[in-house]
């Protein structure tokens, strides 16, 4: 497989599972939309951050990711965005929790809506670059083949997996909703992500 060894692609998967069950921005944003309304919404949001992972991939591929990290004000104007949108979706899931209709909950939002909000909120994390620009290339061996087919290859890994554990968070968590109506618990599963998406977005504005 273009060279790398199995050893190698182990230890890489191995790696990026690891960092993908581990609580960030993304997947709060899948499990708030799975919560709030339905399986179906939790893995279109799954799908949107898909995307901006893809996008990222592409960034580094192109060398577009590495300009922006060796940029402080580009670099630092991404951080204040991605931290302004995650607290602005704490607040409005803290606005929204009071109003849920939660004998519906496929009902509020559209696949549209639950796409785009999840590839802006991957977009714009920050450490979505610097990770991709840091982390992907430790993997390429120039004696295995072409650099970029590697880099290719890794970042259609990383997405695959990260879709696949998004995806499953996200169905079994709507499932989950849909089985409990019971107002207060729903309530209490949206405030509590609204508290996280504003400390996320408080710890990216401090760095």
């Amino acid at each position: 497989m273009l060279g790398l060894s199995v050893t190698t692609l182990v230890g890489y998967l191995a790696v990026i599972a690891v960092l993908m069950i581990t609580p960030g921005p993304d997947m709060m944003f899948v499990l708030t939309n799975a919560t709030r309304y339905g399986a179906r919404s939790g893995v279109i949001a799954a799908l949107g951050v898909a995307a901006g992972e893809t996008i990222h991939v592409a960034a580094v591929v192109c060398g577009l990711a590495a300009v922006i990290t060796a940029s402080p004000v580009l670099f630092t104007a991404i951080r204040w965005a991605g931290a302004v949108y995650l607290v602005i979706l704490g607040i409005r899931a803290v606005r929204l929790s009071g109003t849920a209709n939660h004998s519906h909950p496929e009902r509020g939002a559209t696949p549209r809506q639950a796409f785009l909000r999840g590839l802006v909120t991957n977009l714009l994390n920050p450490k979505m670059i610097m990770f991709s620009v840091a982390f992907l290339p430790q993997f390429v061996d120039p004696a295995a083949g072409d650099p970029t087919a590697q880099l290719i290859l890794l970042g259609a890994l990383f997405v695959a997996v990260q879709l696949t554990v998004d995806v499953t968070l996200g169905a079994g968590v709507g499932r989950l909703a849909h089985r409990m109506t019971d107002g207060l618990w729903s309530r209490r599963i949206n405030r509590l992500c609204a508290f996280a998406f504003v400390a996320l977005g408080v710890r990216l504005a401090l760095g």
